[in-house]
């Protein structure tokens, strides 16, 4: 968790700030908009979770930090690291920082991994291209140590063997020490915990919280899922359909929800207080909008309760102040917000 516990006057400048950031592609069925307008901040130390489902433009804001977007990508807006713009940086400088000052965790560690070398080989080269001085001894024990800090057992041997040797989880434990092989400031971790059952996922967000207390790394947490940032993250940030529609403390995201689209988020998930066993978990009527196909007026307006033609068919809410620290974009916060007094 975050350990600057200053408030907001006194912290210091954020580590990364992303401002009006779009991403739009040409496609055979029009302009696909992947993200529309996206702002937030994430301050050195904390763990920010950014939440959404499936095709809500988590992934593409990742990549888009990275620097890792197709080029048939057209990118504005504005991504700042500690200051310095990635968005107009030279393929070499973004490679320079990219894996040495930026990590990201795949969310798909199989794949991420090459089957046809050793654990240990794979975990030495990610050191080793930014750091060409360092020795084949040095190396290995790097490797190693790397697989002792994400709670790898039998390290030694364990570094000589292949990723079809190890385990979903394991195989994600080895993706997160690539991750931060080189210390990284700041980690993106994309969807970690995909594919795994329950009690892997609870380790593996045991393994992302022990290497943050240890390096001092600044974690963006990618998921789909709000059970998973409930005891991982400080802040949140929701996404819908490109854009950011609710942000918040993790304590205000549960308690003093704001967007009737994260009430959805929150009320779909499993309770252990259902009044019976039969209830059926709830589900936002609808489906995501396609990239292409975006609604006039809120995004989220088809899918909605509480939707009104008018203004919510009108124009895009701006995100505003509804507590210290905590937006939402929604043309009737002031009507919720009575309705749930």
């Amino acid at each position: 968790m975050n350990p600057d516990q200053r408030g907001p006057d006194e912290r210091a400048e954020p580590l990364l700030v992303v401002e009006d950031l779009r991403v739009v592609f040409d496609t055979d069925r029009g302009r696909a908009i992947t993200i529309d307008g996206l702002s937030f901040e994430v301050h050195e130390g904390e763990t920010l979770g950014v939440v959404g489902e499936s095709g809500s433009g988590k992934s593409m804001t990742s990549l888009a930090i990275l620097g890792l977007l197709p080029a048939a990508a057209q990118v504005s807006g504005s991504i700042r690291f500690r200051g310095r713009e990635l968005l107009t940086m030279t393929d070499d400088e973004m490679r320079e920082l990219r894996g040495n000052q930026i990590a990201l965790v795949f969310q798909d560690a199989l794949a991420a991994l090459n089957p046809v070398m050793t654990v240990g080989a794979q975990l030495a080269e990610a050191v080793s291209v930014h750091h060409p001085e360092i020795s084949r001894a040095e190396l290995r024990r790097r490797a190693v140590e790397l697989l002792q800090l994400v709670g790898i057992p039998s390290a030694e041997t364990r570094v000589g063997q292949y990723p079809h040797e190890f385990s979903g989880g394991m195989r994600q434990r080895v993706d997160i020490a690539m991750a931060v092989a080189n210390d990284p400031v700041l980690l993106i971790a994309d969807e970690p915990t995909t594919a795994l059952d329950v009690t892997v996922q609870a380790q593996i967000l045991d393994v992302l919280r022990t290497v943050q207390e240890r390096t001092g790394t600044t974690v963006m947490l990618v998921t789909h899922d709000l059970g998973v940032i409930a005891g991982s993250a400080d802040r949140v940030l929701v996404m819908y359909a490109g854009n950011k529609v609710e942000e918040a403390s993790v304590e205000q995201t549960f308690y003093e929800t704001a967007h009737p689209y994260t009430r959805g988020l929150l009320a779909s998930l499993p309770r252990m207080d259902r009044r019976s066993r039969d209830e059926r978990l709830f589900q936002i009527a609808g489906q995501p909008p396609a990239a292409t196909a975006l609604p006039s007026g809120c995004r989220f307006g088809p899918r909605c309760p509480s939707f009104r033609e008018d203004p919510c068919a009108g124009s895009v809410p701006l995100p505003e102040l509804v507590g210290a620290e905590h937006v939402a974009a929604c043309h009737r916060l002031a009507d919720l917000r009575e309705e749930s007094a």
